[in-house]
């Protein structure tokens, strides 16, 4: 078990190109919304959204994201950083749902577009 520090959130989780705080829970009233319009994403109807972290110790700026309008899933975030240059992307796949109501990615592949690296997570046997 490792404790990370509040301060500490924007950090690599181990050695990877995921952060903290990409993997902590996502509750509502850690950003402030806005609303860009509809697009579609590999064939699928999307809203897309712009978010913004109320934390101003995160390591983002803003954050956009492309949610499928059928089952309310992130399909898609562009995270932006703090001197508002786009930083990386994250991209849910594998999608299952699990007790007729709960959907969950089975794939997150996250890319550093400054850094050229790559890291996927792979979800198995949730449990509810």
């Amino acid at each position: 078990m490792k404790r990370i520090a509040s301060s500490n959130n924007s950090g690599p989780f181990v050695g990877s190109e995921f952060a903290y705080e990409d993997l902590s829970s996502q509750e509502v009233e850690k950003y402030t919304y806005k609303y860009i319009g509809d697009a579609e994403l590999d064939g699928k109807d999307c809203f897309t959204i712009e978010r913004f972290p109320v934390d101003p110790k995160s390591g983002y700026t803003r954050q956009v994201g492309w949610v499928d309008k059928e089952h309310y899933r992130v399909m898609k975030i562009d995270f932006y950083d703090r001197k508002a240059s786009l930083l990386k992307t994250l991209t849910f796949s594998g999608y299952q749902q699990y007790l007729d109501k709960y959907w969950r990615a089975d794939s997150l592949n996250m890319v550093n577009h400054q850094t050229g690296k790559t890291t996927e997570l792979l979800w198995k046997n949730y449990k509810f």
